[in-house]
């Protein structure tokens, strides 16, 4: 009797098993699913470059593609000849990088011009396209804090041109001389004769020396954590002396008409990402919390509804 108890119970036993397996085993003629590409995504080496390619990474991942992650390329010239050389297929360009850098045409004042300049020249010369480029203008800026701007009454360059006398510039030690520096500064508006250069090479040094009052204005660039950060003044360069850089997503031709669905796809994150949201988002690395660029991403995607 006791061993027909344990018999029993041994073939509920292993029917339990049975019906478990067959409940995980894939159904008769079902296939894992497929991925909907593989797309190597690039980037060159600075705080910014690594979260809107990981943005574009986790975008695509999102929608099915497999992904691989080149990261921490170096500069433009190593980026833009990896992606001709089909060693990546996408990674994250500013319009007048390319403007310049790549096709070697003289700047632009207009942005959506130089838009069309770049991709136009692009696909003739490279095989490669721009998609949409974000409204942010990562380009060389001049900051000051709001207390010392409300005080001087300047919100511009023209303003600034008028009162540089008066303050102090913080600045690399080769700005007074640099045609995009004061030089070229006096050439644009005139005046920017300041009282004093402080000579600070590294950005981080810059705001410090800003936040503690030792200088006025700092040299900036215009997404620079700190601009957020900090709750910086970004003044207007009204005559447009230095050249817009917008960023937008190059990739090769021939990988859109593989995979089309990534224009829509990337498109829709531009223009969310403004100078003040990718200032706030370089401060998150950059600043006090030290967060990864992954995740940074990861969250503004997740919040803005762009992934799951």
């Amino acid at each position: 009797m006791l061993k027909s108890k344990k018999m029993h119970k041994l073939f509920f036993v292993l029917l339990a098993a049975v019906m478990l397996v067959s409940a995980c085993a894939p159904a008769a003629g079902s296939q894992p699913a497929e991925s909907a590409g593989k797309v190597i995504i690039g980037s060159k080496d600075f705080t910014e470059q690594y979260i809107i390619a990981e943005m574009y990474a986790q975008i695509l991942e999102n929608a099915g593609f497999t992904v691989e992650r080149k990261l921490n390329l170096g500069g433009t010239p190593i980026a833009h000849q990896a992606i001709i050389n089909n060693e990546i297929q996408l990674y994250p360009e500013y319009t007048s990088t390319g403007l310049m850098t790549v096709l070697k045409l003289s700047p632009i004042q207009n942005a959506q011009q130089i838009f069309t300049t770049v991709k136009e020249g692009y696909e003739e010369n490279y095989g490669l396209t721009w998609l949409e480029p974000s409204p942010f203008n990562n380009s060389q800026a001049l900051a000051m804090t709001r207390e010392v701007a409300a005080k001087y009454g300047i919100t511009t360059y023209s303003d600034l041109s008028k009162v540089a006398p008066e303050l102090i510039l913080g600045g690399p030690p080769e700005f007074s001389e640099r045609e995009d520096g004061i030089k070229g500064l006096q050439g644009a508006y005139g005046g920017f004769e300041f009282k004093e250069l402080k000579q600070l090479g590294k950005g981080s040094l810059r705001y410090e020396a800003l936040m503690a009052g030792q200088v006025d204005v700092v040299v900036a660039f215009g997404t620079d954590g700190a601009i957020n950060g900090n709750d910086l003044l970004l003044l207007v360069d009204d005559k447009v002396f230095y050249p817009i850089y917008n960023v937008a997503p190059v990739i090769r031709q021939d990988t859109l008409t593989a995979y089309p669905q990534i224009a829509d796809l990337l498109n829709e994150l531009s223009p969310l990402l403004t100078d003040e949201i990718m200032s706030g988002l370089n401060w998150q690395v950059d600043g006090p919390e030290k967060k990864e660029p992954a995740d940074v991403a990861r969250d503004f995607l997740v919040e803005n509804g762009l992934i799951d």
